[in-house]
């Protein structure tokens, strides 16, 4: 871990955290500034296996624990092995519940998805824990005996979520979530000294009673506060893209196209997606405002954002094939240094037509690409010096190609214009 939250050491976790957005919400104010600002704190922060792979909405929770950790605190990472199994209430409906044994595959997935972001070495090493761990081996009798106590029925209802849902019915299971979640903090607290819990604004009510139960139990005090829900400047959800929810894991979502995600940033949104999620000092992203704003046409503070999360997420090398990617795809670089894994990944966001057996005429490549709708248009755009393959400008569309010119055996880039390509894959 190379990076660093305070380049000015007047500068406080808590001052940087309101400076960036966030911090929401929070119980006492003072004591959370003074617990953060202090000594070695545990805390921790959960995520629920819902899915195969966390999404980029779980990327303000998890750089978070890296501030919190770069300050010198202790991160314990949940993964919930049993809450997974339960779901959190949604406004909508009930949530579907999945086999335990997929569940245990998406927490392993999700363990290892969460490693980049900390450091698991030295006296604040992280921990990965999971809470199926103390919730399993309880029995029925005994979770109501030494949870269910302490949780008044009426708090429980007055949780917007479920007033919500009472109308059209809300189970038991989902109704109980918020004690699981409660005693996740207590048994971290007895177990592993930890005094913070924080997570997204919309685990506040869980959050809360997660505290309050800790103090009904003797023990305490603890502390907590919330992220804030990120949404576009359109309101739409932030993380969702046309294809659906832009996800962690390289095999569901390319780092080629997570890298194109941050780089479509709205220029609305960019600059606090940068104090999110950077790494750089406020006086950096100050001067990045700035520049950005004196030249918005060159998108500075998109490119800056997606190399830097696309590191963070995926390694150096595949940000830096990810960057080489979009330009060679525009002819501002060699597309023989893109390997074919990128290369295939930045051509299928595209569009990736496949041809078979003997290669047709460029004419025809061009049409079976989408990029022309006929021969005559495709004639019109190679005589006007528009058609190129693989960045080199065509110039007969009748010539039939050599296996040669094939990317990696197997691709062309044929593109019209400056700016609008598309993908052959070939297949013999």
């Amino acid at each position: 871990m190379h990076a660093t939250v305070r380049e000015n050491p007047c500068v406080t976790l808590v001052d940087d955290l309101k400076w960036r957005g966030l911090i929401q919400d929070s119980t006492d104010p003072d004591s959370l500034v003074e617990a953060l600002n202090g000594g070695n704190l545990t805390f921790y922060v959960g995520f629920d296996p819902t899915a195969a792979s966390l999404h980029v909405g779980h990327l303000v929770q998890a750089v978070t624990a890296r501030r919190l950790q770069l300050a010198g605190h202790k991160p314990l990472l949940l993964v919930g092995g049993a809450t997974g199994q339960i779901g959190d209430p949604r406004e909508s409906s009930e949530r579907s519940m999945n086999p335990p044994e997929v569940i245990e595959g998406w927490v392993a997935r999700i363990r290892t998805q969460l490693r980049p972001f900390v450091t698991y070495e030295g006296a604040n090493g992280a921990e990965l824990v999971n809470n199926l761990d103390w919730t399993g081996p309880t029995s029925v009798i005994e979770f109501l005996r030494d949870v269910g106590k302490h949780f008044p029925v009426n708090k429980m209802l007055a949780r917007d979520v479920v007033r919500n849902r009472l109308e059209t019915g809300i189970s038991f299971t989902e109704f109980s979530y918020q004690l699981l979640q409660a005693n996740d903090f207590y048994q971290l607290h007895v177990r592993h000294g930890c005094g913070l819990q924080f997570g997204g604004s919309d685990q506040w009510g869980n959050i809360t009673a997660g505290v309050d139960f800790v103090r009904r139990r003797g023990a305490g005090p603890v502390h907590a506060f919330t992220t804030p829900l990120v949404l576009k400047a359109d309101g739409s959800k932030f993380g969702k893209s046309e294809g659906g929810a832009v996800w962690i894991d390289p095999e569901m979502t390319s780092p080629y196209a997570f890298y194109q995600f941050w780089i479509n940033s709205d220029d609305r949104d960019v600059s606090q997606y940068l104090r999110y999620f950077s790494f750089k000092s406020r006086e950096e992203l100050e001067e990045l405002e700035k520049a950005t704003a004196e030249r918005p046409q060159a998108r500075l503070a998109q490119r800056a954002l997606a190399l830097e999360v696309t590191a963070l997420v995926h390694g150096e090398e595949e940000a830096a094939q990810a960057v080489a990617a979009s330009q060679a795809l525009f002819g501002r670089g060699s597309l023989s240094d893109l390997s074919a894994g990128t290369l295939r990944a930045a051509l299928a966001e595209a569009g990736l037509a496949s041809v078979r057996g003997e290669l047709p005429t460029l004419g025809a490549l061009l049409r079976s690409s989408g990029l022309v709708a006929s021969a005559n248009e495709a004639r019109r755009t190679i005589s006007e010096g528009g058609a190129y393959l693989n960045n080199e400008r065509i110039t007969d569309g009748e010539a039939v190609l050599d296996p040669a010119v094939l990317l990696h055996g197997r691709y062309l880039v044929l593109r019209r214009g400056k700016r609008t390509f598309a993908g052959v894959e070939y297949e013999a």
